[in-house]
């Protein structure tokens, strides 16, 4: 059974449709309105190894800020989607992910419950044409919708491209992997039984 999730979120400020494929093989078709937003989700899907096709019309005369967070909402409402009943995965991800001078921690648990831990700080107010306030906002928006505990931390850093695309790629691989089956797993990987 695939793995995958469409959703369309409509309001006064954005208009969003979104197709995300959990066991895809890193296809992306994204079209924001902001290029460098389309970069990093075109590395999250290639380094996550998803597909990922996005339209996104918002209020970008007004900035960015309704663009990229409720895309984040969208992407968590579709992860939230596609993974099910989580039968079977593995539920917990990490990645420590170099980017040149920089290096990222994330880490993931899909359990269902939101929380969000961030540890970074940028230098400078725009990376490209995206305002750089809005990566902590977009991984918040994804955090509380599809009920997902992540942390990211910068652990070394220095130019704001390489911190926020090592954030977006070590992402991936942490979510890639939380999202993968291990044959061990019958059931939830749960004391509880439940992974709500």
């Amino acid at each position: 059974m695939a793995r995958e999730a469409s959703v369309e979120r409509n309001t006064k400020e954005t208009e969003i449709k979104l197709k995300l494929v959990l066991d895809g093989t890193g296809y992306s078709d994204i079209e924001t309105g902001v290029g460098f937003f389309d970069h990093m989700l075109d590395g999250f899907t290639r380094h996550g190894l998803f597909d990922l096709c996005v339209r996104v019309h918002g209020d970008l005369h007004v900035d960015d800020h309704h663009t990229i967070e409720d895309t984040g909402i969208v992407l968590g409402t579709a992860i939230k989607q596609a993974i099910g009943d989580k039968k079977g995965i593995r539920r917990y991800g990490s990645c420590i992910l170099p980017m040149d001078e920089s290096l990222v921690l994330c880490a993931v648990d899909l359990c269902g419950r939101p929380y969000f831990a961030w540890d970074a700080e940028f230098t400078s107010d725009k990376i490209g044409d995206m305002s750089s306030e809005m990566v902590k906002e977009f991984f918040y928006a994804i955090s509380y919708a599809s009920g997902m505990n992540l942390h990211i931390k910068v652990l070394s850093g220095g130019n704001n491209h390489h911190v926020a695309e090592a954030m977006f790629k070590s992402f991936a691989k942490a979510l890639d992997q939380a999202v993968s089956y291990d044959p061990r797993i019958t059931d939830v990987l749960s004391t509880k039984g439940s992974l709500a």
